[in-house]
């Protein structure tokens, strides 16, 4: 969309000289930049705002499936927008994501380091329809995120209460199995401030084992670096699709077992992406 305003910037200025004669202006070397540049913050700071009104009247007791592809186009487009103004550059190794299976409903796993990782993963499977399992707490800190996520097919768990967190694979289990999303899930359950993997809390492979979903294995590094260089310099994100592993290969595992398989595999990824000084 950044290409698209800046274009829309430039066509602009043209339309505009029609009225005002601005090109011939003493003054047009300095005022003609500047109004570019306004139209481009203008179209920019819109988007951002009807982004927003879109998600405020949404319920978090609505319909998913009512407008579930117009939120999901218009979060799509946004997303490279948002990647480009954090200043963030994903560098993606291993397989690829045209290689992730497109007529299947999938369980995508991932390390955990920073809030903003959902985002990265949503940007390098930009074809895939995910909802992402995030924690029950983000409902009242962050109100709008959750509204998006909820449109989104994204559920809440808590974590500190196993009753209602087996409610919540449940219900991921239904989406998958009614085919209307996959699930994305970081099994560590907390964001690793050391960034160190955490030990997972296996429950969360309840939704493969009772689906039969290929689980996309993933790792990625230096998203905590993103707001500590978002105004300074780029951050560079590596992610690395590791595997798909499908149901022939854990069938007769249960979760502990599954659990373990898929950490040597996250970790063993996890270890070839990270840097020396991490």
């Amino acid at each position: 969309m950044l290409y698209f305003y800046l274009i829309l910037s430039a066509a602009l200025l043209p339309i505009l000289n029609n009225f005002f004669d601005i090109f011939r202006q003493s003054y047009s070397w300095w005022a003609v930049p500047l109004m570019f540049v306004g139209f481009f913050v203008g179209f920019i700071i819109l988007h951002i705002l009807l982004l927003v009104l879109a998600f405020v009247p949404v319920s978090l007791k609505s319909d998913r499936e009512k407008g579930a592809k117009f939120y999901r186009f218009i979060v799509n487009i946004s997303l490279p927008m948002v990647i480009t103004l954090a200043r963030v550059k994903i560098n993606v190794t291993g397989m690829s994501p045209d290689d992730i299976p497109k007529d299947k409903r999938m369980l995508f796993i991932c390390n955990h380091q920073f809030d903003f990782d959902p985002v990265i993963l949503m940007s390098v499977f930009n074809k895939v329809e995910i909802g992402y399992i995030g924690k029950k707490d983000i409902i009242k800190d962050l109100n709008l995120i959750a509204k998006g996520m909820h449109k989104l097919y994204g559920l809440f768990i808590d974590r500190e209460n196993d009753r209602e967190a087996a409610k919540t694979i449940i219900e991921a289990i239904r989406i998958i199995k009614n085919d209307k999303a996959s699930i994305g899930v970081f099994p560590e359950g907390y964001a690793s401030a050391s960034c160190e993997m955490l030990p997972f809390r296996n429950g969360v492979f309840k939704i493969a084992l009772k689906t039969n979903a290929p689980i996309v294995v993933c790792a990625i590094n230096n998203t905590r670096q993103i707001p500590k260089n978002m105004f300074r310099r780029k951050t560079e994100i590596d992610f690395k699709i590791a595997d798909v592993v499908y149901p022939e290969q854990y069938e007769g595992m249960n979760t502990a077992e599954l659990g373990a398989m898929l950490y040597e595999k996250m970790e063993k990824a996890y270890n070839e992406i990270r840097k020396p000084q991490d």
